[in-house]
C-alpha cells in the first residue's frame, strides 16, 4: 500500500491520507455500516464511547475474514452529533495507533435510528 498526499492538493488536516494505492492483485473486503452497538445488542453510551465501539466492529469483522488494521484502506464515518470532528479525530487516531488510510467524516441528521450516533463503513486490502 502506498500513501499519496500530493504537492497540488492542500495537506491533510489531520492524520488521514488524500489517497491510498494498493495493488490489484490482492484480497479486499468491503465493510458494511458498523455501529457503536455490542455483540449483545446493547448500544453503547455517548458519541465517544460508540466511535470506539463502532471501530472495533469494523477490527471484528476485518479479523474474522484474514485481514489486520495496517490493510485498511479508507473508511467513511457518519455522525448524528455537529462539531465533534475533534472527537472523532481523537479516537480515530487513538484506535489506528499511528496507521494512515484515506478518510471521510460526514456529519449527518440520522442514522437508522436515534440512538446511532455514528456509523463506519470501510475497505481493506491484502496484497
Amino acid at each position: 500500500m502506498r500513501i499519496v498526499n500530493p504537492d497540488n492538493v492542500i495537506k491533510p488536516l489531520s492524520n488521514y491520507a488524500q489517497g491510498v494505492v494498493h495493488a490489484t492483485g490482492g484480497e479486499r473486503i468491503v465493510i458494511s455500516g458498523q455501529l457503536g452497538v455490542r455483540a449483545d445488542g446493547t448500544v453503547e453510551n455517548g458519541l465517544e464511547a460508540q466511535m470506539e465501539r463502532a471501530w472495533s466492529n469494523v477490527f471484528g469483522v476485518m479479523a474474522a475474514a484474514g485481514f489486520e488494521k495496517k490493510h485498511l484502506v479508507r473508511a467513511t464515518i457518519y455522525g448524528t452529533v455537529p462539531g465533534q470532528v475533534d472527537v472523532y479525530r481523537k479516537v480515530r487516531d487513538e484506535v489506528l495507533d499511528g496507521h494512515v488510510c484515506a478518510n471521510t467524516y460526514l456529519e449527518i441528521s440520522a442514522l437508522t435510528a436515534p440512538e446511532f450516533l455514528v456509523e463506519i463503513e470501510a475497505e481493506a486490502v491484502k496484497e
